[in-house]
């Protein structure tokens, strides 16, 4: 008798099925139903930090193919105010946008602002930077927020701490009340059968540490999982140890994001690492200052050299933008600071980000992924000088 196929990875919370639907090494492609969309991983998710993506429209983003896009928890409740969102019936209609939305928990601004912020058990306090009020936010409130906007995705606060802090002590002392903060934020959760709470993997650089956090974290049986305290300036050989291991040790039927991750590369890397969900906001700021994502890697418009250059941004992209612009016109209105250049370029890296899950999705589906990432690398390192943590990472994924 034939034996049978191993089943691929799965799991069914309340409010979320995901299902690998196919894996070649440890990369794998999944299918996730949230409340609002059934989106597919590998995926990038926008970031919108008040709600919009700077630059595009919600229709905008639909064109582009974007599953789910990213809101800041700290933000919104600054401005307009969670109360309000929640009154106009949730960030989805308040923002007109139908498909997948995830919420931060606001832990990122420990980092961002840190000279505005002051953590303790409590939680983190804040001074606000428009107008200096303090603001506490608990996992408590970081929940009653998340839960009023209505996102199908919402963060637990974790106590973050930059990747290159130099105490040990301060790494343990956050991965410890990063799992007790989630047990205050599963106990605040009022709508877990219509938001899905993700808990977040820290540890810092630290293996034991990381393993000790993922542990603490499986035993809560969340939804999904997120990697964090990375693309904090840690070396990229720390980088993507710390992802692989943290990937390795999470639950294969479960999804796994790496928060913070704009970089296509590095969205490469993380995606044959077993990672599954990406956010940045890279490739919306980097538009801003003319730099267009091309599979060579980068294209600074605003270089002379494109003046007189017809040619589309890339010619290997589909996008509304390749389609009808040059890089001489780009060069145009980028070096005039004229608006429509960021909304221009803004569309195209949002394509390319879509565009390049996308195909990463059907190579391994179509069981070739290796292949694809060694054409995918000579195209950007066409010397062959692929960076030596490309490589280790490469090797260790197999």
């Amino acid at each position: 008798m034939a034996s049978q196929p191993t089943p691929l990875p799965s799991s069914v919370s309340p409010a979320l099925k995901f299902e690998v639907v196919a894996m070649q090494g440890r990369a794998r492609t999944a299918r996730m139903t949230l409340p609002h969309y059934t989106a597919e991983t590998p995926m990038f998710m926008p970031v919108g930090t008040q709600g919009s993506v700077k630059g595009l429209t919600s229709q905008q983003l639909q064109e582009l193919d974007c599953h789910v896009i990213l809101g800041n928890t700290y933000h919104l409740e600054n401005r307009p105010g969670s109360e309000l969102v929640d009154s106009l019936g949730g960030l989805h209609d308040f923002i007109g946008w139908p498909r997948g939305m995830l919420t931060d928990s606001g832990g990122f601004q420990m980092v961002s602002l840190l000279h505005l912020a002051e953590i303790t058990e409590e939680g983190v306090t804040f001074q606000s930077p428009i107008d200096g009020s303090r603001m506490l936010l608990t996992p408590e409130q970081s929940m009653q927020i998340q839960n009023r906007l209505g996102a199908d995705i919402m963060m637990a606060l974790d106590d973050v701490v930059p990747a290159t802090t130099l105490d040990p002590a301060r790494f343990e002392e956050a991965t410890h009340r990063t799992t007790r903060w989630l047990d205050r934020c599963i106990a605040a959760h009022s709508r877990p059968t219509e938001q899905n709470l993700f808990a977040i993997v820290q540890g810092g650089l630290d293996p034991k540490l990381r393993e000790i956090s993922i542990q603490q974290l499986v035993e809560r049986d969340t939804p999904g999982y997120a990697i964090g305290g990375l693309a904090g300036g840690e070396s990229k050989e720390d980088f993507w140890k710390m992802v692989a291991i943290s990937a390795a040790g999470l639950p294969p039927g479960k999804p796994r994001y790496v928060m913070g991750i704009g970089y296509p590369l590095d969205i490469v890397v993380c995606s044959a690492l077993g990672a599954d969900m990406y956010d940045s906001v890279y490739p919306t700021r980097t538009a801003r200052f003319g730099v267009a994502l091309v599979p060579e890697g980068v294209l600074k418009l605003k270089n002379a050299a494109y003046s007189k250059d017809f040619r589309p941004i890339d010619p290997t992209c589909s996008c509304m933008v390749c389609q009808k612009y040059t890089r001489a016109y780009l060069h145009n209105v980028v070096t005039r600071g004229v608006a429509s250049a960021a909304i221009l370029v803004t569309y195209h890296n949002i394509a390319y980000t879509q565009a390049l899950t996308r195909r990463m999705r059907q190579a391994i589906k179509d069981q070739v992924f290796p292949d694809w990432v060694r054409a995918y690398l000579r195209n950007m390192f066409p010397k062959g000088d692929v960076p030596q943590w490309v490589r280790d990472a490469m090797d260790w994924a197999g």
